[in-house]
């Protein structure tokens, strides 16, 4: 048996400051979303184009102005048709229209839409949504509710309401959230039926928290990444109902520029001055496809399963 040389080791007091402290990194939830957001490549190539078309769209159209009733230009041959050039960078269209001037224009009123439309709908989803879920009495109405609704095609009720109200900026935001936030709402009851009966909530409840507390404590912050996904999906989807609409000329106003406007009044140029309609058609994919995939960035790294 071999001797221990006391001599090696040296005898420490026991202190009970530092026993108490907890020798663990600090977790900061938005530190880490933002850390795992800008991670991905793809997070700074698409966010960059984001935020270029964004300034180009609402800091560019406060210089220029684009009125499709003005035609002042059309007898001055010269300014009909100009293929893309360093003067004339998109173009110009048959009644000597800059069509740099009026993508601009258009992508403004699209984003505009898009980003009320989907804010509005939002706050209305996921109000309800709450207490759609937490109320056993409200959802018992709300899923007839529902299902009624759900049974028709959302775009469906969309072009009959916008068609109804008349075409407009505004008319066409009221269109989308008639019934727009019913899904949203839907989603959420759901999500919140995962968590409300879990031992913590069930613990409020026999402490006496307020069910309205306990939404916006206790459940709403398990959503976010829920809500940011949703989020995601709806910008780019009114912004594709827009243009839609806009083709058809049930949208916004004949005189009234819109990137589904222009791809309409254009449509007829798609063999002849083609630039015409793939111009609008390009700045409509950079606008929706960057907001999609940076949305989705964003709701993976708002979950925290993917943090480190």
């Amino acid at each position: 048996m071999t001797s221990i040389d006391k001599e090696q080791f040296e005898f420490v007091t026991l202190d009970s400051a530092a026993s108490e402290t907890i020798d663990a990194p600090t977790y900061s939830y938005w530190k880490s979303v933002f850390k795992q957001f800008f991670s991905r490549k793809s997070t700074f190539f698409m966010l960059a184009i984001l935020i270029a078309i964004i300034l180009m769209s609402f800091v560019y159209p406060l210089f220029v102005h684009c009125d499709f009733s003005d035609v002042s230009d059309i007898n001055d041959f010269s300014k009909r048709y100009v293929w893309p050039n360093s003067h004339y960078w998109f173009g110009t269209d048959k009644d000597g229209r800059s069509l740099f001037d009026c993508v601009w224009y258009g992508a403004r009123s699209s984003i505009l839409i898009s980003v009320i439309a989907t804010v509005l709908n939002m706050i209305i989803g996921v109000v309800i949504g709450g207490i759609w879920g937490i109320s056993k009495t409200v959802d018992a109405i709300m899923i007839e509710v529902y299902n009624v609704i759900s049974n028709i095609p959302q775009l469906l009720i969309v072009m009959v309401l916008t068609y109804s109200l008349g075409a407009g900026f505004w008319n066409m935001i009221l269109a989308f959230c008639i019934t727009g936030w019913i899904g949203i709402a839907y989603s959420i009851r759901v999500q919140i039926l995962r968590y409300r009966d879990l031992e913590y909530n069930l613990a409020s409840q026999i402490l006496g928290t307020s069910k309205v507390k306990i939404i916006v404590k206790n459940l709403l912050p398990q959503l976010i990444s829920v809500i940011v996904t949703m989020v995601s999906q709806l910008l780019p989807s009114y912004i594709s109902y827009e243009a839609f609409l806009s083709y058809f000329g049930i949208g916004l106003p004949i005189t009234d520029p819109s990137l589904g406007r222009l791809i309409s009044n254009y449509s007829s140029n798609l063999t002849s001055n083609a630039y015409l309609f793939w111009i609008p058609l390009t700045i409509l994919v950079l606008v929706s496809l960057p907001l999609y995939i940076v949305g989705q960035n964003l709701a993976d790294a708002s979950d925290p399963r993917t943090h480190r």
